[in-house]
């Protein structure tokens, strides 16, 4: 062969071994990448071919799915109660995509997940249709329905936990949306979605765990626990050296107080009666950095809390000078917390120190009910010892006894709670935040809830009397439902 034939010969082989290289490249390589791009359309077709699994609650489903008419997508997601469920559930979209339990276990409802690759096996052998799988929550459909009725047209959220486990019993965003108006790609679905995504109301933002607020007066749970550990505090009903007025460290401003007799008040009376010049100094003899240890170990500053939904991180500044640290301890200043953390305070508490880490999935199970994934309680952190923790509680029940919170009695059951009206926005010229956590006790000591309530929209301007009038009713509504609907 003559020199410019061998090198066409050459070159024409390298051109076929690029083109296998490449070819292989996107069939092993890339074929993941390119199957789960938004933009191909065949996957988001596969997707709504067969009917999603169901998400579960107490062993009723919560969704659905319709066949759609005039469309490449055969079926559509139908939801049950959609407002009620919606910031458990999240929505699944044909034409806007999907969030929460909907997104994060997407591949056992489509029964696409790896974990489900036997049953799709045996399908094609028996004929049978491809299925998706479950997913099954730990929530509580009575304390659900109880959270959401008592807020009512109120923004605000609620998120109750049972301290034992962890498992989480309500979460309750308001105002609320229904995902079967947008679950489809129509004109329709269209303009829903768009008037939900402009709505200042915020409707699409789950409240439980995706804002964080000004805790307020319910932080002063924590800044106990603080002096305690810390031994600030070793005797709760003893006199603390607190003056009145008290001025903020390295200020001349006072510390307002809302509530008389805080002069030396002892830290049961001050948390009965909410007093900000006990908790404020406190804080300060704790000092910043063995507060931040604290709120860190009851979950703040934490950005992996995943129920699985990933909550956004609450805030205990790690920076701030001592004023700041200060009015911290009262709730103020740089702290913020989603109603889930102070939720988890409030279990951490009620349930002798120990906090348990959140989850909302008891399982996933295939289409024929095998269970595929169970989750088994853990242990997050113990903030606080059983010894101090039970001090806490006294505190707690005191408050709902004699104190601030008596709107949230149960007759014939302890409960334990703290209310907080949180002031912000410039000079605190907004409307507060109400807020109020709180614990139900059962014959044995144990407590099977643990709840935490904010409310937005607030027309109070005084410090605490707010979360005990609009916020602790809420409370009790649920911890009512939980104590009468065990199931």
């Amino acid at each position: 062969m003559n020199k410019p034939l061998r090198r066409i010969s050459l070159f024409c082989g390298l051109l076929v071994l690029a083109l296998l290289i490449r070819t292989n490249w996107l069939q092993y390589v890339q074929a993941e990448e390119l199957s789960t791009r938004k933009e191909n359309r065949r996957v988001q077709i596969a997707q709504y071919a067969t009917e999603r699994g169901n998400i579960i609650v107490q062993g009723q489903p919560i969704t659905g799915s319709a066949v759609t008419d005039g469309s490449d997508y055969k079926f559509k997601r139908t939801y049950l109660d959609g407002p009620l469920w919606a910031p458990v559930t999240g929505y699944a979209s044909q034409a806007f995509g999907s969030t929460q339990l909907e997104s994060l276990d997407d591949g056992i409802l489509t029964g696409n997940d790896d974990r489900l690759f036997f049953d799709r096996t045996i399908g094609m052998f028996t004929g049978e249709k491809k299925q998706g799988g479950n997913v099954v929550t730990t929530l509580n459909a009575a304390a659900q329905k109880a959270a959401y009725e008592k807020l009512g047209t109120k923004k605000g959220a609620v998120a109750a936990i049972d301290p034992r486990t962890g498992a989480i019993l309500a979460l309750v965003s308001t105002p609320s949306y229904d995902p079967s108006t947008f679950a489809g790609n129509s004109k329709t679905d269209e303009k829903a979605w768009v008037a939900l995504k402009d709505s200042e109301d915020k409707n699409l933002v789950n409240r439980a765990l995706r804002e964080t607020y000004p805790p307020g007066s319910t932080f002063k749970v924590v800044t106990a626990a603080a002096a305690l550990e810390n031994g600030v505090v070793s005797d709760i009903n003893a006199p603390t050296d607190t003056p009145e007025p008290y001025i903020l460290p390295g200020t001349k401003t006072p510390m307002v107080n809302h509530a008389s007799g805080c002069e030396k008040a002892t830290l049961n009376f001050a948390l009965q009666v909410s007093c900000n010049s006990v908790f404020a100094n406190m804080g300060d003899k704790v000092g910043r950095d063995k507060m931040v240890e604290t709120a860190q170990k009851f979950g703040f500053n934490n950005d992996k809390i995943d129920i699985p939904v990933r909550a956004f991180a609450s805030v205990y500044d790690k920076t701030m000078g001592k004023d700041g640290n200060a009015q911290s301890s009262i709730g103020q200043f740089n702290t913020a917390a989603t109603p889930l953390q102070m939720a988890m305070v409030t279990a951490a508490i009620a349930n002798d120190g120990k906090l348990m880490k959140p989850y909302m999935v008891e399982q996933l199970t295939a289409p024929n009910l095998d269970t595929i994934e169970k989750h088994e309680p853990q242990e997050m952190s113990r903030p606080v010892s059983p010894a101090n923790a039970q001090k806490i509680q006294q505190m707690m029940v005191n408050v709902v006894e004699n104190g601030t919170g008596t709107t949230a009695k149960i007759k014939g059951v302890t409960v334990g709670g703290k209310t907080g009206t949180a002031q912000h926005g410039e000079k605190n010229a907004k409307r507060p935040y109400a807020w109020f956590i709180s614990y139900a006790e059962n014959p044995d000591g144990t407590s099977p809830v643990a709840v935490a309530v904010v409310i937005e929209d607030s027309a109070a301007d005084r410090e605490d009397i707010t979360g005990g009038g609009l916020a602790a009713p809420v409370a009790k509504a649920v911890m009512e439902a939980v104590l009468k609907n065990k199931g």
